[in-house]
């Protein structure tokens, strides 16, 4: 099993290139971090951790310019969004800064999307709580059209794009055309599971309590549009480790999991690094 991590970065953390660094030299297989533009100081919406908010969702770091940073000092370690806001993005932009992370970093480049839990940030962006998964759906299509097609299109109810061409394409071959893989988070449902057969390459699961269960409907999902399950990898995260969870989760056939690290100085990162490594060699 290949192991990943993830960390809330922010203008107080270890920095991205360092992170990235060590990220590669120890071993890991990827780094993932996550979007927040703004948190409105409301409250209307509680923290999925818990009230009060943790600090890191209030400083973090762009993710695209994070990756950015991270790719021009690496050369192996995969990259990837965990997860990117897409109904608080415009999906022609978003797709550009992809294709062009995934040309430029030579296709180390993974999205990993999810629907958002702060509706007041949402708001803020002009979306809404009860649109959101639409048009979430609807911008994902629209991005791999301009990544797969020579001449990218989409019309539908909430994105339009006219015939365009649009280059770089992303160096990685996804289902047959230019893309990169889009693993969407999220808590397991039908919704989901029908987008993420639909449109998607995997699914991120936050935590590990009933993957064994949900995998069987993901599957089912799947084979319902006539995908082939072994297609969508499922990759738990934000997880906390140890060798029994590990070896729990690859006998259901997960290949990659992703591990928590503190929003925190380079110290104590590094120390967190270092309580890992003997699950790099189990």
């Amino acid at each position: 099993m290949q192991l990943g991590v993830t960390v809330f970065l922010t203008d107080r953390t270890i920095d991205p290139v360092s992170l990235a660094r060590e990220a590669e030299e120890r071993g890991f297989a990827s780094v993932w971090v996550p979007e927040h533009t703004h948190i409105p100081t409301s409250r209307r919406t509680p923290a999925p951790t818990g009230e009060p908010i943790a600090e890191e969702y209030l400083r973090s770091l762009d993710p695209f310019v994070v990756m950015a940073m991270m790719a021009a000092v690496t050369e192996r370690v995969r990259l990837g969004t965990g997860v990117a806001l897409l109904a608080e993005r415009d999906p022609i932009v978003t797709a550009k800064e992809v294709a062009t992370l995934d040309h430029l970093s030579g296709g180390r480049i993974h999205l990993g999307i999810g629907y958002g839990w702060n509706i007041e940030e949402l708001e803020d962006h002009g979306g809404s709580k009860k649109t959101r998964r639409a048009v979430v759906r609807e911008r994902v299509l629209a991005m791999q059209s301009l990544w797969g097609d020579e001449v990218a299109s989409f019309d539908g109810e909430h994105v339009n794009l006219s015939p365009s061409w649009a280059w770089p394409k992303p160096k990685q071959v996804v289902r047959g055309r230019t893309g990169v893989p889009v693993l969407v988070g999220g808590a397991a449902g039908p919704l989901l599971f029908r987008h993420i057969a639909e449109f998607g390459d995997g699914w991120i699961p936050v935590g590990g309590a009933g993957v064994k269960e949900a995998m069987a409907d993901l599957h089912r999902a799947a084979e319902e549009v006539g995908r082939d399950p072994a297609e969508l990898s499922v990759v738990p995260f934000g997880t906390l480790p140890t060798p029994d969870k590990l070896d729990y989760y690859e006998s259901l056939g997960i290949t990659e999991t992703v591990l928590r690290l503190p929003a925190a100085g380079r110290d104590e990162v590094l120390r967190t690094f270092d309580s890992f490594m003997p699950l790099l060699s189990r």
